[in-house]
C-alpha cells in the first residue's frame, strides 16, 4: 500500500489548525488520522495536534499488544479506535478546562485502520473519509454538522446544504465536552481502491466527483502519483479561494 499526506494553511488563515498522521505497522497494516481544530484563536491548532498524538499513541499501544492487529475481530479493532477517541477527548477537554487561553477548543477527527482488505474507520465532526472504487466515489464517514442533521431530517436537500451559510457548524467535536460520541464504519478495500481522508478545507471547494477523478489516476505502483494527487487536490482548493486550512491523506491499495 502506498500513502501520502499533506496539510496547507490555505489562502485566508494565518494559522494552520489542521494536523494529520500516518503510521505503517508490520504486515502492511496502516493507520491514518486527520484532525481539524475548532476554537479560533482559542487553541484549535493545539486541540488538533494533541488529538492526533493521543489517538496515534493509543493505536500504537493496541498494536503493540496485538502486532499488526493479527487475530483481532472487527469489534476489537473498533474498541481500540474508541479508546483512541476517548483518550484524545479526555486530554483536549482537560487542557481546555485548565487553561483559560484554550477554553472552548476542540477538533474534528477522522481516522482509519487498514488491515488486509478490511478498513475500520471512526469519525467525529465533519472531516471526511471517502473510498474511490471501480470508478465511483462514496463517503464512508457521516458528517456531524447542523446542515447534515437537517438533511437527515428531510428539512434540507444535499444541494441546499452545500450552499448554506451554516455548513461549517459542527454538532460534535473532540474535547468540546467531557464525553463525546463517535461513529464507526467498516468497509473493504481491494486492489486498485483508494481511500481519502480530508478536512473540510478541501470539501468546501472540491466536489466528490473531482476528488474521484484526481485520485482515480493514482497507481499503487507509483509513489509519485500518490503525492501528486494530494498536491493537486490542495492546489485546486486554493485556486477556488482556499478559505480554510486544507489537509488530504491518500491511501492506495
Amino acid at each position: 500500500m502506498l500513502f501520502y499526506g499533506k496539510t496547507d494553511v490555505g489562502k485566508r488563515r494565518a494559522v494552520n489548525q489542521d494536523n494529520f498522521a500516518i503510521r505503517k505497522y508490520a504486515g502492511d497494516v496502516l493507520l491514518a488520522v486527520v484532525c481539524d481544530g475548532v476554537g479560533g484563536a482559542n487553541g484549535g491548532d493545539t486541540a488538533s495536534a494533541v488529538a492526533v498524538d493521543i489517538f496515534r499513541e493509543q493505536l500504537d499501544l493496541g498494536e503493540a499488544e496485538h502486532p499488526s492487529f493479527f487475530g483481532m475481530a472487527g469489534e476489537d479493532i473498533f474498541d481500540v479506535l474508541s479508546v483512541g477517541v476517548t483518550e484524545a477527548n479526555r486530554e483536549v477537554y482537560r487542557m481546555a478546562q485548565n487553561d483559560p487561553a484554550l477554553s472552548g477548543m476542540g477538533t474534528t477527527l477522522v481516522g482509519c485502520v487498514v488491515a488486509g482488505e478490511q478498513v475500520y474507520a471512526v469519525n467525529v465532526g465533519d472531516s471526511r473519509m471517502y473510498a474511490v472504487q471501480g470508478g465511483e466515489i462514496r463517503q464512508i464517514s457521516h458528517d456531524h454538522s447542523f446542515v447534515q442533521y437537517l438533511v437527515d431530517c428531510g428539512r434540507m436537500t444535499p444541494e441546499e446544504a452545500k450552499s448554506s451559510n451554516m455548513k461549517n457548524r459542527i454538532t460534535r467535536a473532540v474535547g468540546a465536552e467531557k464525553t463525546v460520541s463517535a461513529d464507526f464504519f467498516e468497509t473493504k478495500a481491494e486492489i486498485g481502491d483508494k481511500l481519502v481522508l480530508c478536512s473540510d478545507g478541501l470539501t468546501n471547494h472540491v466536489e466528490p466527483e473531482e476528488i474521484r477523478d484526481i485520485v482515480g489516476g493514482v497507481s499503487a505502483h507509483d509513489p509519485d502519483s500518490v503525492q501528486l494527487a494530494c498536491e493537486s487536490l490542495i492546489a485546486l482548493a486554493n485556486e477556488r479561494g482556499g478559505t480554510d486550512n486544507i489537509t488530504v491523506v491518500v491511501l492506495a491499495v
